[in-house]
């Protein structure tokens, strides 16, 4: 008995369907299967996990160890997460200078030998000043931003030839952006050149050295905060001098790492009306790098400016 003719033609558009589904899926999938994995890429703080992310774009996928604006990365301990995520990653950025040591351990006990590892403290070529101490805080020296900027480009289109270009245009694009942050700290150092100004730790000092100030902070104080130990009684009467005597124009306050001392200190430059400029080590939230570091210069130039 032959099919209908309607029954034929219900056939034949079925089968064609089923076809052209056939053809869509089996290129979609070779689609997925020609596009190339996202590098992974582990920073050891959001500071360089933005910048990171700027550079690579939808190509990468950034893990940041440290992200908790109120966590000091200087008593920072990693936990098994950070160890899974840097034995998988292709490229990491490392501070160094002794800030993030945990980043060489962990990369060393996970057996990631591959991993194509940026310390930011070697690529600044920073050293420590005769007889005194490493300031590590380099992502506060825009010129080192700027060449790690480069390397992380570099890292990546090792790891991703294909995107070599736009990790390339993209890091140019991201360098251009610092640009008017040195013109900010240049036009700084021109009115206020040779100024004083207290710290509570060397977090900014790259930025207020930059920016032509004078840290009058007696060294002893600024690094025992740092290092979280106690400030002797005549060492922190010769800091909270430096207010009382009008000898600075500005106190730039380390935010995550106040404690009764600084405290006092900040209250010291309050009562002598001298102002103050909070900072932070890793980013606050819902800033990237760029917006962050306007808003420590453009503080700065107000405080100053009073």
């Amino acid at each position: 008995m032959s099919l209908s003719t309607s029954r034929r033609l219900a056939l034949l558009t079925s089968a064609s369907l089923a076809l052209l589904a056939g053809c869509g899926s089996s290129s979609d999938s070779a689609d997925a299967k020609s596009a190339p994995a996202r590098v992974a890429v582990v920073a050891s703080t959001n500071v360089w996990g933005d910048i990171a992310g700027r550079i690579g774009g939808d190509r990468v996928d950034v893990t940041s160890v440290i992200s908790d604006p109120d966590q000091d990365p200087h008593s920072y301990e990693a936990d098994p997460q950070n160890q899974l995520a840097l034995s998988k990653a292709k490229v990491v950025v490392e501070n160094g200078g002794g800030y993030d040591d945990f980043v060489d351990r962990m990369l060393k006990s996970g057996h990631n030998d591959s991993a194509e590892v940026i310390n930011a403290v070697e690529v600044s070529g920073r050293t420590a000043p005769k007889g005194g101490e490493l300031n590590e805080h380099v992502w506060y020296d825009f010129p080192t931003v700027a060449k790690v900027a480069d390397r992380i480009s570099a890292a990546l289109a090792k790891a991703d030839p294909g995107d070599a270009t736009a990790f390339e245009k993209n890091a140019a694009a991201f360098k251009a952006k610092l640009a008017p942050l040195e013109a900010k700290e240049a036009r700084i150092k021109k009115a206020h050149g040779g100024e004083g100004v207290a710290i509570t730790e060397p977090v900014p000092l790259y930025m207020t050295e930059a920016s032509g100030l004078v840290n009058r902070t007696p060294a002893q104080f600024s690094e025992a905060i740092e290092e979280g130990d106690d400030v002797s009684p005549r060492v922190l009467q010769e800091s909270l001098a430096v207010f009382s005597g009008k000898q600075v124009k500005v106190l730039v306050y380390n935010e995550q790492t106040s404690g009764p001392q600084t405290e006092k200190a900040e209250a010291a430059a309050k009562a002598a009306g001298i102002p103050v400029v909070p900072v932070t080590e890793t980013l606050p939230k819902g800033k990237d790098y760029l917006g962050w570091m306007t808003d420590n210069v453009d503080a700065l130039a107000s405080a100053l400016a009073k």
